[in-house]
């Protein structure tokens, strides 16, 4: 019998394949925010993809295992829309609270990102790039950071920023003035970066203990939905290349009947089933700064993996720009970058589990 949770997923699938898939990142417009907002208009405003994980008070709907369905069905198709950086600013804005009229916004559509990470695309106090300047209006922002993810195109930025009392969290309209957000040249097409620099951008205060408190949970969050987006690459790039092998022909017969062929996808098998089980065990953790750290730091890695013997297994027809295999090879060296590296997770779970 089908579930809530199934009927999300081929609704997902079903718009990700209309809107053509992959193949949006070929025709992206090199002078937009490195997304396409026609795909975005039709997951956000016609299924409701931005609302999930939003409390149902503001438009919200589901939680973290919606959020991974979705997820998983983005990073099948690698659709080049702002899901991810959204999510994570949403998951801020819920943890901070105070932000109900942003929240609102963020659950009909409007793309949000946070800015500040660190080098290693983590939440660091000692290393914010942004400070406060208080005045006769109120606080306003200033500093720059050199990538962000999913800020060229964004309504609102999350931004933490020193001020005279040390850290602190605020929110921020990112269509203002003051904003400059120039989109980065990326390896990976379907992953929108962007430059941004902030000039005493007005900004509303976010009253929480520590912006830790909340960005590191909400970091947590995006951590398994990206996971959950690397499981649904790996295993496309996986049948994908089970269905070439099955067509090309080598010394008059089809090379997946080659004995070494045949053990290198039975052990791409392995790695996909196995992250798909972490994402899994995620969803329903109790300590989701452990699971989080366990499942990106193996779908990283196995997603890697997977996608490289794909490209290799499809020989030189892989590498071309019209086929697909390379997108998922670049999502997966991209994605083992975003949010900190699966060697940061590793360390981050260790001292988590007290080894």
């Amino acid at each position: 019998m089908a579930t809530e949770l199934d009927d999300l997923r081929l609704a997902v699938r079903d718009a990700v394949d209309s809107l053509g898939g992959p193949a949006v990142c070929r025709d992206l417009d090199l002078d937009g925010p490195g997304w396409d907002s026609r795909a975005w208009s039709v997951l956000a405003e016609q299924i409701g993809v931005a609302a999930i994980g939003v409390p149902e008070s503001l438009g919200g709907l589901g939680g973290l295992a919606e959020l991974v369905v979705v997820a998983e069905e983005l990073g099948a198709g690698v659709l080049p829309v702002p899901f991810l950086s959204t999510v994570l600013a949403a998951q801020v804005l819920i943890g901070a609270g105070g932000a109900d009229d942003a929240l609102e916004e963020i659950a009909a559509g409007a793309p949000a990102a946070l800015l500040g990470l660190d080098r290693h695309g983590w939440y660091d106090a000692d290393s914010i790039p942004f400070e406060t300047t208080s005045g006769a209006g109120g606080e306003t922002v200033s500093g720059v950071t050199a990538s962000a993810l999913g800020a060229a195109g964004a309504r609102w930025f999350v931004v933490p920023a020193r001020t005279p009392d040390g850290p602190a969290l605020f929110l921020c309209d990112a269509t203002h003035a003051g904003v400059s957000a120039t989109p980065l040249p990326t390896l990976d097409l379907s992953r929108a970066h962007a430059a941004v620099t902030l000039s005493q951008v007005p900004a509303r205060r976010l009253h929480v203990a520590s912006p830790e408190s909340v960005v590191l949970p909400a970091l947590d969050v995006a951590c398994i939905v990206l996971a959950a987006e690397q499981v649904g690459g790996a295993q496309r790039s996986l049948d994908h290349t089970v269905d070439y092998v099955k067509e090309r022909r080598q010394f008059d017969r089809a090379i997946g009947s080659f004995q070494a062929v045949k053990h290198t996808l039975a052990d791409l098998l392995v790695l996909v089933e196995s992250s798909r089980s972490a994402v899994t065990r995620a969803v329903d953790a109790d300590d989701l700064a452990e699971a989080s750290s366990l499942a990106r730091a193996w779908c990283s890695d196995a997603y890697r993996t997977v996608s490289a013997e794909a490209l290799q297994l499809h020989g030189g027809i892989g590498f071309t720009w019209e086929h697909d295999c390379h997108l998922y090879f670049r999502r997966a060296r991209a994605d083992a970058q975003l949010l900190g590296t699966s060697s940061f997770h590793r360390e981050r779970l260790a001292v988590t589990l007290g080894w």
